[in-house]
């Protein structure tokens, strides 16, 4: 994810390096040139055969089926990792005391990636630091079962600098990443920090069901990337997305850590809605929802204006201060009388 989010592959193939996504959900959106659509598990909007079809558009296959696809990817990318000069690979935490990556992963391609080049990168964010490196094994735990419902990831590794008697990379690296975290450190979002990518907020949000990873805009998405996305690179990045949200809570229920995604939304809400002209527009609306008979004579000249603004075939196609909102679609004009007058009268 952190190579994700600063389009490293991007970079290094206009440079003139071929690179290779190893975990096979990636290596299937990357042949379709197109970004993942979940944290975990990143082809999630494809078909089986849609998935399929992408990795044999790389690896010569015998056959339809995912079984199939999925020997040939490994044949593919077993010669990809004896011939590659260098392995880059991110990190679940990094442990200070030790100085090794914990990498979890459910196909052994980080093992591989680790191993068999005789460089092995690690580009991790300095958020995935932890103290001593004991602490990684109830953090696993919790990943695990949070992010598929495992009891424990299939492969957890622990890469601790370069190997010896000739077994392992010759040069081993960390990369820390920060593109914005120490920033969002001394913010009052700094709850997010703590995210440890399980995917679980997104496994059980309304919104992301509905609407899918792409629609984020961003390599973070889900309940955490609209608070992690904007919090990280500043509100004006995608102020929409802290609003994308039913606010039911059931991401900070099933958060393993704790953070209070609501409320961080709610910060972000007020920053995102905090423009001079919204001021106004929010000072208004409060002034006449305080006065319950201005409020109700408001709200019934607006209704008529608008039943008159719909016209014969009342529908309204635009509208002033809502043309981006009118610009796919339109709405049916009301019929002159507010919801409270149709209550009085006995209608609903």
């Amino acid at each position: 994810m952190a190579t994700e989010e600063i389009n490293l592959n991007d970079a290094l193939q206009n440079a003139g390096i071929e690179t290779i996504e190893t975990d096979l959900g990636e290596f299937a959106a990357q042949m379709r040139g197109e970004p993942p659509s979940h944290i975990v598990a990143p082809i999630m909007h494809l078909r089986r055969e849609e998935a399929a079809e992408a990795v044999r558009r790389a690896a010569p296959c015998h056959g339809n089926s995912a079984k199939s696809a999925a020997r040939a990817a490994r044949a593919f990318l077993r010669q990809k990792f004896l011939a590659a000069d260098m392995g880059i690979s991110g990190a679940n935490f990094l442990a200070a005391d030790s100085g090794a990556a914990v990498i979890a992963t459910n196909e052994g391609n980080a093992r591989m990636t680790a191993t068999l080049p005789r460089v092995h990168a690690v580009l991790a964010g300095i958020d995935k630091i932890i103290a001593r490196q004991k602490d990684a094994a109830g953090l696993l735990t919790l990943l695990s079962r949070s992010a598929t419902g495992q009891r424990l990831t299939n492969y957890a590794c622990l890469c601790a600098g370069p190997g010896k008697n000739g077994e392992g990379p010759e040069y081993s690296y960390i990369v820390l990443l920060d593109n914005g975290r120490s920033r969002l450190r001394k913010s009052d979002c700094r709850d997010m920090l703590r995210c440890i990518r399980c995917g679980a907020c997104m496994n059980h949000c309304p919104v992301y069901f509905a609407v899918g990873g792409h629609a984020y805009g961003s390599v973070h998405m889900g309940p955490m990337g609209q608070v992690f996305a904007p919090a990280l690179h500043g509100a004006e990045f995608a102020p929409d997305l802290p609003h994308a949200a039913t606010m039911c809570g059931a991401c900070e229920v099933v958060c393993p850590v704790k953070i209070p995604l609501p409320n961080l939304m709610r910060r972000l809400r007020r920053k995102t809605t905090a423009t001079p002209k919204k001021r106004i527009f929010l000072a208004l609306w409060l002034f006449a929802a305080r006065r319950p008979f201005l409020y109700a004579a408001c709200a019934s000249a607006l209704c008529f204006g608008l039943a008159l603004f719909g016209g014969k075939q009342k529908r309204l196609k635009t509208m002033p201060f809502a043309r981006e909102w009118f610009r796919f679609r339109d709405l049916s004009a009301p019929n002159g009388r507010t919801f409270r007058a149709a209550i009085k009268r006995g209608e609903l």
